[in-house]
């Protein structure tokens, strides 16, 4: 796996890349980084593909956005680095927050969006942004010299994560306290005006959900009326941080989909 870095409009991004082959091209939650997949990055090159995940403007080693990023700002920096790397177009895809910065991608440049992959994606009309605003905080706590904002990080993220993987919450913490704003994604999200935009959205598209995820998984329901031409996958057993705690289930499900739905379908190896 190769970490490199793009200059683009928007800012610096750093990318992590594996594999050779068709692009995919997957973007993290709030507040983590490519760090996100980086167990999934290699199961997918061996299955045939170039995966690339890049840091979002602000987040892991990427530039901070300049003034108050929106998801179209997030967007427009994710189709910029696909100009920067010379594709013309790529399969996209993310999780949770990076899920919406993959839309918008989708439903602003379809010609660039081979192929969408919503994992584990709040479906925001207005009732799903007034429940986020009211869930994040207005403003992203200061360092404390008794560490306290590193407990309040660890309070609110340890019941969506496997208890028997202690490992996956230090992942997350670890992102969280490099961040530029740790909740400027999920401020972004919340001001998002998704159901103007899902009537243009024309692309194969996997809703890839996650049914131990209480913040996301309610949502499939939802996908299912606004999509009903969506494949739709389950992982059994994952849940918020499904891309780490099942990189294999989760690899596989996005391997499948392009094999059987999508133009590069029988595209890579075993």
């Amino acid at each position: 796996m190769r970490k490199e870095y793009a200059d683009t409009p928007q800012g610096r991004l750093h990318y992590a890349r594996d594999g050779e082959g068709p692009p995919v091209v997957l973007t993290h939650q709030t507040p983590r980084s490519a760090d996100e997949y980086a167990d999934v990055l290699p199961l997918l090159a061996a299955g045939g593909f170039t995966a690339i995940a890049p840091d979002t403007l602000g987040y892991g080693e990427s530039e901070p956005p300049r003034g108050a990023p929106t998801i179209e700002t997030y967007a427009t920096a994710l189709l910029a680095l696909l100009d920067v790397l010379e594709l013309p177009a790529a399969v996209v895809g993310g999780h949770h927050t990076g899920g919406v910065i993959a839309f918008e991608a989708a439903v602003a440049a379809p010609h660039r969006v081979a192929s969408l992959v919503l994992s584990c994606t709040p479906y925001l009309d207005e009732k799903g942004r007034a429940a986020l605003r009211a869930q994040t905080p207005t403003e992203d706590q200061p360092p404390r010299i008794d560490a306290g904002h590193l407990l309040d990080l660890w309070r609110q993220r340890a019941a969506f994560y496997p208890p028997d993987r202690p490992e996956l919450l230090d992942r997350f913490l670890r992102d969280a306290l490099r961040a530029w704003r740790p909740q400027a994604g999920h401020t972004a999200v919340g001001s998002y005006r998704m159901e103007d935009r899902i009537d243009r959205l024309a692309v194969p598209t996997l809703l890839l959900g996650a049914d131990a995820d209480p913040v996301s998984y309610p949502d499939l329901d939802r996908w299912r009326q606004v999509l009903p031409d969506g494949r739709i996958a389950v992982i059994v057993g994952a849940g918020v941080p499904a891309p780490e705690h099942m990189p294999r289930e989760f690899a596989d499900a996005i391997i499948d989909f392009l094999r059987t739905h999508h133009p590069l379908a029988g595209a890579g190896g075993s």
